[in-house]
């Protein structure tokens, strides 16, 4: 047996004997929330105990910076130098979760104890992203197991506040560029198109939260007194959202949607095809661009969604007209899109229309990126994951929601390969959230396959390297 396909089957053989379970029940029950003072006391925990003990025993150096500059986020880097000449790849995980929400959880399970229910590992952070970035780090010591090196360079980032929307992740890189500096990005975080569809993605769509609130009065007046005299903020929101976004999900506004569709991003997404699995929602053909494919309105172009809209009381409403509405929007954007210039975009958008009263304002926003599909890096990864799984795995140019993608992307200048070891049914967001057992197992072994063939194969970050060649530089 070769070494790769050695080193795959002791993949395999790592989650069948129940070593990686093993594993997941310890990574789960550190609590760390990092909306919470006490879930951010467990993150502290998890990486002193799980994982600079993990990256120890990768002859890592480790650097912390816990609660950087005093803000909310942490971050660990853990570095494994081997060769000036040696390629390098940097790795992302992060070890916050969202809250457990145990009260929502069914079957008496509790999100901080590992529950095997058949192919399925309950817990929160089991598939996002405790149990994904746990994967990447076995296939790293399974390879360093086997060859006594790793091949290339490593450096590991993990963060603490992913699920809070990475605050200060940027900023850090910048300011540790140098020691995060690499020849590829490689992560493993989100869904894989289908539980049985190994996936490289290439880049995240990007999100900006907006908020349209018409304030004309103190207090709400009888609608039969004072209807047809009085504007209503309710009609005049609801028509000022018309106005960007229709009944049918076209957006009506220009300015809010992308310059095209590249042709290699079109090319890619030919080969999709948007299937709801077992659990998801029924998708609506007419819903959004129908001059569009499902897979490029999902993944090439850009959607505005209202996320609330509100004025009195729905649940319990009188005969009266209300003082107030408000609107909460979101545009998910792909590159391409003019987000310098959104708020003075809409702002006169809505004077055009007459809407002077609506006031606009921008809150959380976060930027998209996408690696070029045509990068010889990402036909360098789908050479490796059809040669480990037998099968021709999914190119996905972003997916449709958001990661911190654009930091690797942007600010490190690193081409950005996403390989996620997760499903699209995993409620990692939601109450029983949970890891599949075959999906982890295969993970597992595409890690592996990566890993060894950036040790040994040709990459575009150089040419071929024996097993031989990087025996004389053991870790600093």
């Amino acid at each position: 047996m070769q070494q790769r396909e050695q080193l795959t089957a002791a993949a395999g053989e790592y989650v069948d004997s129940g070593r990686f379970k093993t594993d997941l029940e310890k990574i789960v029950s550190y609590p760390s929330e990092s909306s919470t003072a006490e879930g951010r006391v467990a993150l502290k925990s998890y990486l002193d105990e799980v994982m600079e003990p993990a990256f120890a025993s990768l002859g890592c150096s480790v650097e912390r910076f816990d609660s950087w500059r005093g803000g909310s986020n942490s971050f660990l880097v853990a570095t494994r130098h081997e060769g000036q000449e040696l390629p390098t790849v940097l790795c992302y995980g992060h070890a916050d979760v969202v809250d457990g929400q145990a009260a929502g959880w069914t079957n008496g399970r509790d999100p901080w104890v590992l529950n095997e229910e058949g192919d399925r590992w309950y817990g929160r952070g089991s598939a996002d992203n405790k149990g994904q970035h746990w994967i990447n780090i076995v296939a790293l010591q399974l390879l360093l197991e086997q060859q006594g090196h790793l091949g290339f360079n490593l450096v590991f980032l993990l963060e603490g506040a992913e699920e809070i929307g990475s605050p200060d992740l940027a900023d850090f890189a910048r300011d540790h560029r140098g020691s995060l500096q690499a020849d590829v990005f490689l992560g493993s975080d989100g869904p894989r198109l289908a539980a049985d569809s190994p996936t490289v993605f290439l880049g995240a769509r990007g999100g900006v939260t907006f908020h349209l609130t018409a304030d004309l009065r103190s207090g709400s007046y009888h609608s039969g007194n004072w209807g047809g005299i009085l504007r209503n903020p309710a009609t005049t929101v609801a028509a000022a959202v018309a106005s960007l976004v229709d009944g049918h999900g076209i957006i009506r506004l220009p300015e809010l949607l992308p310059a095209g569709i590249p042709g290699s991003v079109a090319a890619a997404l030919e080969l999709i095809d948007v299937v709801p699995q077992p659990g998801d929602p029924r998708t609506d053909p007419t819903w959004g661009d129908s001059s569009l494919s499902p897979a490029e309105r999902l993944y090439a172009w850009n959607t505005l969604e209202v996320l609330a809209l509100g004025a009195g009381n729905a649940a319990k409403p009188v005969n009266a007209i209300p003082g107030s509405a408000s609107a909460s929007l979101q545009l998910r954007f792909v590159p391409g899109t003019d987000m310098a210039n959104l708020e003075s975009a809409v702002r006169r958008h809505l004077d055009a229309a007459g809407f002077t009263m609506v006031d606009v304002s921008v809150g959380q926003s976060f930027p998209a990126s996408r690696l070029d599909p045509n990068s010889p890096w990402v036909s360098w990864a789908l050479s490796s994951l059809e040669e480990t799984t037998g099968r021709s795995p999914v190119l996905l140019p972003n997916i449709g929601g958001s990661l911190p993608s654009f930091v690797f992307a942007e600010v490190l200048e690193l081409p950005t390969l996403w390989v996620p070891h997760s499903h699209p049914g995993c409620q990692q967001h939601a109450p029983d959230e949970h890891l599949l057992k075959s999906v982890a197992r295969e993970g597992l072994q595409i890690a592996a396959g990566l890993f060894f063939d950036l040790a040994t194969s040709t990459t575009p970050a150089g040419g071929a390297r024996p097993q031989t060649a990087v025996a004389a530089h053991p870790a600093s």
